[in-house]
């Protein structure tokens, strides 16, 4: 069957939609100069079907929106569509009801034998049913670094995080900030757990992140890691932005010799014109261990009363995972297509960089597969103390440890 008769079967099930205009609200939180680029392929394709998309975006990061996004839901005043992250955040409203079920569209779409990895799609599952629609793979363990930087500093350009902390001193003496951090605890956060698979390795970090193994956590892997974002934090401690892009702008600009930030700072790079392998280099697992974990994103679609809707948000979910738009979102985000059917070959060097990792199965999962939301944000509150404090290495492992032995 191909492509075409796929999404004529998908949309079928939603027979009425198509019929008169619908304007469906969608909440997100893409508002840097990359993400809106890339938002706006969704809202095209979906404006193109003769429906309107209304732009909910919501300012900040995902800790900001989210908490208003399921304030609404949960007030009785739900938008159509919204965008959540693969994993736990959405169990809460889908046992209480208030999220539509897909799994009709997920199967006159064969989303089972297209989604890759599969375990984006079990994210999206509950009891059999299916949820939500994953939109990319996001993977948070790269290392983004300025040629111009390194030009400054006349060294070369690391090859790895271990070359990179060895010419922290060469970039400081010729007033660069060695590594650009804002000041938020996911950015923290994210950092900690780049760091943690590059050093401890893999099999640590899968018995403390999924299965929440608390002794390993307090062990030797452990300490080399809080020792080694302890060092980190040093490195960042002229680095006095907020943001995530506003960090990125730093490595853009030459005034940060590199940051620890997901794949989505590719947005950022390609909005400021900047070519990779000539402007900047980005290391997957730091450079160290070629392995990305599969985050990213998925929307949901609130439950409403009105059969129009209804259709039109099945309608749109089915266009979010189709090959076109998979593809126009995916290389405006920087992120990598959740389907695994689909021509790629205009994707960059960073991007063709971890297609080569799924291909070859060098994938994990994801943190907000494996840890709670309530988890997730002790971790978050942890990391934001450590990095703003002269915190001792010690001690934030230890604080650390206790909580991934009441994880859930």
């Amino acid at each position: 069957m191909n492509f075409r008769t796929k999404l004529l079967a998908a949309t079928a099930i939603v027979s009425a939609s198509a019929a008169s205009a619908v304007e469906l609200e969608v909440t997100h939180w893409w508002t840097s100069g990359g993400e809106a680029a890339a938002v706006s392929k969704f809202a095209d394709a979906w404006n193109a079907t003769g429906n309107t998309w209304v732009d909910g975006a919501i300012a900040g990061s995902g800790g900001t929106a989210r908490p208003i996004i399921i304030s609404r839901i949960l007030g009785g005043d739900p938008m159509a569509a919204t965008q959540l992250n693969h994993g736990r955040q959405a169990e809460e409203l889908i046992e209480a009801g208030l999220l539509l079920d897909l799994t009709d569209v997920a199967e006159a779409g064969g989303w089972r034998d297209i989604v890759n990895p599969s375990s984006l799609l079990d994210s999206c599952t509950l009891d059999g049913r299916i949820y939500c629609v994953p939109v990319n793979i996001h993977s948070a363990q790269w290392l983004w670094l300025s040629h111009d930087a390194y030009e400054k500093a006349g060294v070369a350009v690391p090859s790895d995080w271990n070359e990179f902390v060895a010419s922290a001193p060469a970039l400081e003496k010729a007033g660069v900030t060695p590594l650009a951090m804002g000041q938020q605890g996911w950015q923290q956060n994210l950092a900690f757990g780049a760091i943690t698979i590059a050093v401890a390795g893999l099999d640590a970090w899968r018995e403390v992140t999924v299965n929440k193994n608390a002794d390993v956590a307090r062990g030797p892997e452990y300490t080399a890691v809080f020792e080694a974002v302890a060092s980190a934090r040093e490195l960042a401690r002229e680095s006095n932005v907020q943001d995530w892009n506003q960090a990125t702008n730093m490595v853009i600009t030459g005034t940060a010799g590199a940051q620890l930030m997901g794949d989505w700072a590719q947005g950022e790079f390609s909005v400021a014109q900047q070519v990779e392998g000539e402007d900047y280099s980005c290391l997957p697992g730091l450079g160290l261990n070629p392995i990305l974990d599969t985050g990213g994103d998925a929307f949901y679609f609130p439950v409403n009363d009105d059969p129009e809707i209804t259709a039109a948000q099945k309608e749109l979910a089915a266009l979010l995972i189709s090959p076109e738009v998979q593809v126009s979102f995916n290389l405006a985000k920087g992120s990598l297509p959740v389907r695994g059917d689909i021509d790629m070959a205009a994707a960059n060097g960073c991007m063709q960089k971890g297609l080569g990792i799924l291909a070859d199965g060098g994938v994990l999962p994801s943190g907000d597969q494996s840890l709670s939301a309530d988890t997730q944000t002790q971790i978050e509150d942890l990391m934001a103390q450590f990095w703003s404090s002269d915190m001792p290495a010690s001690e934030a492992q230890a604080k650390y440890a206790d909580i991934i032995a009441r994880a859930d």
